[in-house]
């Protein structure tokens, strides 16, 4: 199969002009490309006698490029062409999906607990026998420590009504604190709920979800991007992209991280999903059915999607709920 683009492209060599008489063209027998797949590469407009160098992800590779070494999603072919003493750069992007399709999980619910019906949830996490949340909305977005066992809040925080509070996590004794699209995130201390500090974000456009692994942060902005974040200053440092064997989940929200594994809510007003996630990957393992669990809480005209997710190391179940929904199911969940 092959895939024609036409890509601006441009002179190396100072004070030439841009060229897009050129293209690179793709050829492979897959039509959604794998690690495994086998991927030629050639530029349409050229001399055969021109020498040209190809390059995967800023590595020079062969005309018939091996996969086995590129990422999961978006990846960047590169082609130099060198025409007397001039050197011509063209780019494409190409996409890689996962090998596996993922596969399908469904769940039982063990118990039920009430929940605020006012709360917008962004973020839900297990920190001992306490269970944090993270709210949203302006001037409604809050941070709260729930006894949920108790049915009790020991301690709630609002933050300023500019602030759209989004997702959570806690990692050396510190809470951290997203913010949607003011660029920020908070940082408290975990046992007196003062901020501490601050931080902004980098790259990404927004902020959605947080998680750690007790080494690094993780961050959704939305898209099908999770942000890895130095663990000292909260700085980006790398991303990965979530995808299955044939296309790329946008709209990752919630995340919580359990052996190694990313579950993220998805944003989606039609299917309440959860996909579980190679966090060193990005590759879609699984996907959570949750369908029916809404009907369950009681149905008022400002019930929204499900949102929030948290594991609890003890019980060794899951804890999740929605926006502005009544109750919090603590589940199993199986393979169908």
């Amino acid at each position: 199969m092959r895939y024609y683009i036409f890509l601006l492209t441009f002179l190396i060599s100072c004070g030439t002009k841009t060229s897009n008489e050129y293209e690179i063209i793709t050829t492979s027998s897959d039509q959604f490309l794998k690690k495994s797949s086998s991927l030629s590469i050639s530029v349409k407009g050229i001399d055969n006698n021109l020498n040209i160098d190809y390059f995967l992800n800023g590595n020079k590779v062969n005309s018939k490029i091996d996969l086995s070494k590129s990422k999961l999603g978006t990846n960047n072919l590169e082609a130099i062409i060198s025409i007397n003493n001039e050197k011509i750069s063209i780019s494409k992007e190409i996409d890689i999906y996962s090998s596996k399709s993922p596969k399908i999980y469904s769940y039982d619910i063990i118990n039920e607990y009430n929940h605020d019906i006012s709360s917008y949830t962004q973020g839900l996490e297990f920190n001992g026998n306490y269970l944090y949340e993270s709210t949203g909305l302006n001037g409604f977005s809050s941070l709260k420590k729930i006894d949920l066992f108790k049915n009790k809040v020991i301690e709630t925080r609002f933050l300023d009504k500019q602030y759209f509070g989004e997702g959570l996590t806690i990692i050396n004794n510190k809470i951290l604190q997203l913010t949607w699209k003011s660029k920020v995130g908070f940082i408290y201390d975990l046992d007196t709920f003062e901020m501490q500090g601050s931080f902004d974000y980098g790259t990404s456009s927004e902020g959605w979800g947080l998680a750690n692994d007790g080494q690094n942060v993780y961050k959704s902005d939305g898209t099908e991007k999770i942000w890895i974040l130095d663990p000292k200053n909260f700085s980006e440092v790398d991303f990965i992209e979530v995808v299955t064997n044939n296309k790329k989940i946008k709209n990752i929200n919630e995340l919580e991280i359990v052996d190694d594994l990313i579950y993220a809510n998805t944003y989606q007003f039609n299917n309440d999903v959860c996909v579980i996630i190679n966090k060193d990957t990005g590759e879609v393992i699984g996907i959570i059915n949750f369908k029916g669990l809404r009907d369950k809480v009681k149905q008022h005209p400002e019930l929204d999607v499900l949102n929030g997710i948290a594991y609890n190391k003890k019980s060794k179940t899951f804890f999740v709920t929605g926006k502005k929904w009544n109750k919090i199911f603590e589940i199993k969940i199986f393979k169908s």
